[in-house]
């Protein structure tokens, strides 16, 4: 799809795009992180053909391999660079011991994790401080709390029987209903500022010094998100926001036991 969008307008765009969850030569995947070097080869080729470019702007390790030294994976996509295939490298979900390993065998560019009001665990763990020292960008995903501070979920039931956040701890049991009240505390401050609980969380990151990168199926709700540029926020807007949902506040894993397995802290 991205190709068809893209097509004769390639150099107007950059574009970014992940490997390392394994798929087999029947395009199907296999649930397996794969960071091992020949398997960095296959998923680039693959990427390329996919995309129909020569070049990927920015190559991001999707998850850690615990069964790869980051440091075959990372020279790997360091050869990619060399060969002209990839411009910049990225990893995902990485820990600072992680992040400096890498970084050291092939400068590293940008670090895409979850981050919002809802998920503030590379705070804590002190990632975001890495990053800064190193002069890696940060990319935070699922702004939104994985959609749960757009405010339109009111109960379990509300999500489909397909909806994978059935499996994720913020959405199940008390913990969605405690979390329900974090966000009604969020949504008076959007109400008094006359802007929605997503702007009201997107501009929280923007000022934090950070470019969200929010999904959307609907026109009417990316030209929201892109309404929240404009917004700017007091040091008393954050530090009320930050009050509602201090560092520590328990609200629920970012994935289930086994998915938290592929998150490298």
């Amino acid at each position: 799809m991205i190709a068809k969008a893209i097509k004769g307008k390639r150099n107007e765009y950059i574009i970014a795009t992940k490997f390392g969850w394994e798929i087999d030569d029947a395009g199907a995947i296999t649930w397996s992180i794969n960071g091992k070097k020949e398997y960095v080869k296959k998923a680039v080729e693959r990427s390329l053909k996919n995309l129909n470019t020569d070049v990927i702007d920015l190559y991001y390790l999707h998850r850690v391999d615990p069964n790869t030294p980051i440091e075959e994976t990372v020279q790997a996509m360091a050869d990619l660079v060399a060969a002209g295939k990839v411009k910049y490298i990225g990893l995902s979900e990485a820990g600072s011991e992680t992040i400096r390993r890498a970084h050291a065998i092939r400068p590293i560019t940008a670090v895409q994790s979850e981050y919002s009001l809802f998920e503030r665990d590379v705070e804590e763990a002190g990632i975001l401080n890495t990053l800064q020292e190193l002069g890696i960008g940060f990319v935070p995903y699922s702004p939104l709390g994985r959609g749960f501070i757009t405010g339109e979920l009111k109960s379990f039931d509300d999500l489909s029987a397909d909806d994978f956040r059935r499996s994720l701890p913020k959405f199940q049991g008390q913990q969605f209903y405690k979390n329900i009240d974090l966000l009604h505390e969020i949504e008076k401050l959007a109400d008094e500022k006359g802007i929605t609980p997503s702007q009201l969380a997107l501009a929280w990151v923007m000022a934090k010094g950070y470019v969200p990168i929010p999904g959307t199926k609907r026109v009417k709700y990316l030209e929201q998100n892109i309404a929240a540029t404009a917004i700017s926020l007091s040091t008393a807007d954050l530090n009320r926001l930050e009050s509602i949902i201090p560092l520590g506040t328990i609200t629920g894993d970012r994935y289930d036991a086994n998915g938290m397995k592929g998150v490298n802290l």
